[in-house]
């Protein structure tokens, strides 16, 4: 848990964006010390076993004062602890809508229950080493001051468990029932593989299936390790528990999710446990009905001999698709030619076989189209660079760098050598630079890139052991940096904040002299963990950047990691490659994002769900609207921009080399970063993430974050320098 001092600097950066009043800040700050002196009260009230009999209530809130939640509506309750919806009320003060919430709450009446209150913690511990799409998000744990009550903060899911569907039901389709436990097994073998943990909580009451289809596990707070765990070996629910459970010689093994899943697999398809307390096997006429030998497969699944059970989930469910498979009679074998007999499917697990393989041609046939829609933009990308190109050289008498020169050389000695006149006579000479290779006017149009991209590279290591993030060489050129009135005004519509706003003016040109590359993508996963190994580097906040809450392969980008950090990485970078490499300018990030555009995103006057990755129940213009990714999404997930550069939009915040200024005035305009000045303490973000409404992913939005911190919803990339 973050420490009074972290949530009061939390609280100060709000401050300083502009997000809270200095009477809010005041007012939450003491809340904050307040809460300090309450948690101490509460947990030695808890020792004592004090407690309070009330219970909770619509309309109430939780938590300790600095990060408060509002009840809406009781989901579910169990023997030890309740289930509710509830509004995130930190989130609505910083985003200006309340997050959705799950808490699971250990109630009020049960405060003086030390050892059920430790087991809760335990879910929030091994849940949050656990970052996969089908178990459910922890996000954090908390205690209520006023009534002791330990909760912990959860995705909110949208849906039914499989207790509900069941009943519902009376019975399921043997492939549905199947279909409903592959994601639970995927995510036990995950937990397995990752942790070594077992869930020994298994039963439909812990599956949960959102509206949208998607499976989520819950519930791992009496998940136990292979090296032992601390929870009774007991523990769990009765009609789902194998035999060896209440064994405390035996370390938790997987046979026992096996049990549980074979038990309920026979439930989900009849409607009825297959025996009663006493291990009794019960009758049923759905289990009649089914084939002898998905009996056999069901029966050896829950098997009193651990030895005797498949040894995962997954294998459970192989074997009982195998088995309902139609076994070939002898005459359709006979009167079947020999071509046709050896195409046909022979092993049991040729279906799921056959559905990768459909699922892998549909992806590549789609592939294929966006490759060939790709190939036709650079196509007419190109036919319009080659008529600007024309057009630029007709009017280059009028713009040509002697006569640019020529005005510098009319300035004073006096005003050339002024601190102030250095960066101007900079930014001329790079105008002059570039007046004769790139079209002045096209430079800013709203729909097409003015200066194509000079290509893609990688740089080896020095060793020949890997290869740096792959980058894309950008051309010079110029650019209008900033938010215009018609923007701002329709951001003000959309909810911004003023004060946000007010940072992107006065707009100004800039001009960025010399070529220059920059990551394709922001650094990934896979980028970062060879940095990792290669340095050691320990990360120093509370972000895992491992696993951050939710699921991560190589292809994501990387969070968790504070502007220090990125700062090291590039320095590391460039010892390894030989090459210079450096975090972006601001200018260079925005110049980069728009690729030519001058409309508020890059993909044009609005941004759609399949554009980019952000928070998609909502809309910039009121319009499309989707359903969230609650997480990071992989490289290439979404299009990427005219010059080839995937997620400048959404997706995670990215860090930038500049400090934080309140507004443009007295900014470089030569594309340089601006280090002087400012908030010294924080530095600069781009590009909103996958948290964030639509109006923070704007191509002129700046955001600044305090350079030391760092959280699951901002990440960087780089920029090398062209020689």
């Amino acid at each position: 848990m973050r420490t009074a001092i972290d949530k009061i600097r939390e609280l100060r950066t709000l401050h300083e964006d502009g997000l809270l009043t200095r009477d809010e800040f005041d007012r939450r700050k003491e809340a904050v010390l307040d809460t300090a002196y309450h948690d101490a009260r509460a947990h030695a009230a808890a020792s004592s076993g004090e407690s309070t009999e009330l219970g909770l209530m619509a309309g109430q809130e939780v938590g300790p004062p600095n990060r408060r939640y509002r009840l809406q509506r009781l989901i579910s309750y169990g023997g030890r602890t309740e289930v509710w919806q509830a509004v995130d009320l930190a989130t609505e003060v910083q985003l200006g809508h309340g997050a959705q919430v799950a808490l699971k709450i250990h109630p009020p009446q049960r405060a003086g229950a030390a050892h059920e209150a430790r087991l809760l913690l335990e879910e929030a511990i091994c849940a949050r080493r656990l970052a996969h799409e089908h178990i459910v998000r922890v996000f954090d744990w908390s205690q209520d001051a006023a009534t002791g009550s330990v909760f912990l903060i959860m995705e909110y899911l949208d849906g039914e468990d499989l207790d509900a569907v069941i009943k519902r039901t009376g019975g399921l389709a043997l492939e549905r029932a199947c279909a409903l436990l592959d994601p639970v097994a995927q995510a036990l073998d995950y937990a397995w593989t990752k942790c070594g943990l077992v869930h020994r909580d298994l039963k439909p009451a812990n599956v949960f299936v959102q509206a949208d289809g998607t499976v989520k596990l819950l519930d791992f707070g009496i998940a136990g390790s292979s090296n032992g765990s601390a929870a009774p070996g007991n523990s769990g629910s009765a009609a789902y528990m194998a035999p060896e459970a209440g064994d405390p010689q035996l370390a938790p093994d997987r046979a026992l999710d096996v049990h549980a899943a074979a038990v309920m697999l026979y439930k989900m398809v009849t409607g009825t446990l297959p025996f009663d307390a006493g291990r009794h096997a019960r009758a049923s006429e759905r289990a009649e009905a089914l084939p002898q030998p998905v009996r056999a497969a069901l029966h050896a699944g829950f098997a009193p001999e651990p030895s005797l059970r498949p040894p995962s989930v997954s294998e459970l469910l192989r074997r009982v698709r195998a088995a309902a498979l139609p076994a070939p009679g002898p005459a359709v074998i006979a009167e079947t030619p020999a071509p046709a007999a050896t195409s046909r499917p022979s092993a049991p697990a040729a279906a799921p076989d056959l559905r990768r393989e459909q699922e892998r041609r549909a992806r590549a046939s789609a592939e294929a189209e966006r490759e060939a829609r790709r190939q036709q933009l650079r196509e007419q990308l190109r036919r319009r660079l080659e008529q600007d190109a024309a057009q630029a050289g007709e009017r280059a008498g009028a713009r040509r760098p002697d006569r640019v020169l020529a005005g510098l050389r009319s300035m004073s000695p006096e005003a050339r050598q002024a601190p102030a006149a250095e960066q101007v006579l900079g930014s001329r000479l790079a105008y002059a630079t570039i007046a004769t290779t790139a079209p002045a006017a096209a430079s800013l149009a709203p729909s097409a890139a003015p200066y194509a991209s000079r290509g893609r590279l990688r740089d080896r290591f020095l060793d020949d052991s890997a290869q740096g993030p792959e980058l894309v060489v950008l051309p010079a050129g110029r650019f209008q940096m900033g938010s215009g009135s018609d923007e701002q005004q329709a951001a003000l519509d959309a909810g911004a904040r003023k004060a946000w706003l007010e940072r992107e003016v006065p707009r100004h040109l800039v001009a960025i002299g010399r070529d220059f590359a920059i990551g394709r993508h922001p650094v990934s996963v896979a980028d970062w963990r060879a940095f990792v190994l290669a340095t050691r580097w320990k990360p120093s906040g509370d972000v895992n950047w491992s696993a951050p809450g939710f699921i991560q392969t190589d292809e994501h980008p990387v969070v968790g990691v504070n502007w220090h950090d990125a700062q090291l990485y590039v320095r590391w970078l460039s010892t390894r490659t030989g090459k210079r490499y450096r975090m972006p300018s601001e200018a260079e990030w925005e110049y980069a994002c728009r690729a030519g555009s001058g409309t508020p995103f890059n993909v044009g006057d609005d941004i759609r769900p399949d554009q980019a990755n952000y928070d998609t129940r909502f809309a910039w213009a009121g319009k499309e609207r989707g359903v969230p990714r609650r997480g990071t999404t992989a490289a290439g997930s979404y299009p990427p921009n005219a010059w080839g550069l995937c997620d400048m939009h959404g997706n995670v915040w990215e860090w930038v080399q500049d400090v934080m200024h309140d507004s443009y005035e007295g900014a470089p305009i030569d594309g340089g970063a601006w280090q002087a000045g400012g908030d010294q303490e924080r530095r600069v973000l781009r590009g909103g993430s996958w948290l964030y409404h639509p109006r923070y992913l704007r191509s002129a939005v700046r955001n600044g974050f305090a350079a030391r911190l760092s959280n699951d919803k901002v990440g960087f990339r780089v920029v090398r320098e062209v020689e």
